[in-house]
């Protein structure tokens, strides 16, 4: 199974926000882009309203701090009034929002399911009300949405086994503990996929040891971290490598590590480029993180809704040239499949200059040194 990807560009403009979600990246500065050259930009709601219903915020801050406003903006370049709700990590709030962008005779739906059921659920009920649906950064297995937008998550998965690979090319037989997310997420499989295809012969041949895998329900990052001491624990306290799923297990793993006398010794993976994360690898706690431009994908779901409120079918399916596969539903769902970047310590700068997160927010205190080293500014 192999995915294209659709390169969208964002030219630069910013809006301020604040965030104040648990263990997340507080975004402050927004990258936008601006209408393509020789285009009218269409009438404000001209579209009509498109409704998008967001996860929750429990444990990543990007839905609230990144998703949102950016959807917001992208969709109203297109010409839509949208209506942007966060289900808050509740399932039946996550359907409550989306009967009401149901009932309200939304264009298009645009869903980022807690789990494949609800999404099925409310993907079918918006059919049955003749409203096109897009799965957004998340595919549910056995659903309806006839079209999807993300990053390319098997890629992300890669790109996190070649970074810890990196890191321990010189420690052979090192133990490694694999921390995935939430096994309910088709995300956390196809990152976990990318993984083990970098780690898996390694594993095989005794270059590296795996030592326990477990997925994490929920992306729990304290029972992440509980669950790490515990596998720590019961290895005598050693281990060399870990694999964690994104930022926010990364720094609950970092914690115990730090309680072990063992932070900057032992390579952590991660994902999403939060403020957090960013710090974590600025200081040798963690060594990479996994760069996704929200942006793009905000704006390739933007452009792939005006196609589908137009009734155009032939624009949606130029915009969405990748597939991915349904086991469940064992079908081929059109995809906007975006590229993402590995970041370790020398690649931090990249973030900052994209307009992601603002050099204030990692370099103050003792990090100020090291960003004036890698001219962060």
């Amino acid at each position: 199974m192999r995915r294209r990807t659709l390169a969208l560009f964002a030219a630069a403009a910013s809006v301020t926000l604040t965030l104040t979600a648990c263990g997340a990246n507080t975004a402050q500065q927004q990258p936008a882009s601006q209408p393509e050259a020789n285009s009218a930009a269409p009438a404000p709601g001209s579209l009509g309203k498109v409704g998008v219903v967001l996860p929750e915020t429990k444990t990543s801050a990007r839905w609230e701090g990144f998703d949102k406003p950016m959807l917001e903006k992208a969709l109203r370049d297109q010409g839509f009034e949208p209506d942007v709700q966060n289900a808050q990590g509740d399932v039946q709030k996550f359907s409550t929002l989306a009967d009401g962008m149901i009932a309200q005779g939304v264009k298009v739906l645009i869903i980022a399911a807690i789990n494949s059921e609800v999404g099925n659920q409310v993907a079918t009920k918006a059919r049955n009300a003749g409203i096109p649906t897009i799965d957004y950064d998340r595919l549910n297995l056995g659903g309806s949405s006839d079209y999807y937008v993300s990053f390319d998550n098997v890629k992300v998965g890669e790109l996190q086994g070649t970074g810890l690979a990196q890191a321990l090319k010189d420690k052979p037989g090192a133990q490694v503990i694999e921390i995935e997310g939430a096994p309910t997420d088709n995300n956390a499989t196809l990152f976990y996929e990318g993984q083990q295809k970098v780690l898996a012969p390694k594993y095989a041949s005794g270059e590296l040891k795996l030592v326990q895998k477990q997925a994490i329900d929920e992306w729990d990052n304290q029972k992440g971290g509980q669950t790490f001491e515990q596998i720590l624990t019961g290895n005598g306290g050693k281990v060399d490598g870990v694999v964690a799923a994104n930022d926010g297990l990364a720094g609950a793993i970092i914690t115990v590590l730090k309680k072990n006398g063992l932070n900057g010794k032992v390579p952590v993976t991660g994902q999403d480029a939060t403020a957090d994360g960013l710090k974590a690898i600025l200081r040798g706690d963690q060594y990479m993180t996994v760069f996704k431009p929200i942006i793009q994908e905000a704006e390739a779901a933007a452009k792939l809704a005006a196609a589908l409120a137009k009734g155009d079918k032939a624009a949606a399916d130029a915009l969405a040239t990748g597939v991915s596969k349904d086991p469940k539903g064992n079908r081929d769902v059109k995809s906007v499949l975006l590229e993402p970047q590995l970041i370790t310590k020398a690649e931090v700068k990249k973030v900052v200059d994209e307009g992601y997160i603002k050099a204030t927010e990692i370099c103050a205190g003792d990090l100020q040194p090291v960003c004036s080293e890698l001219k962060i500014q």
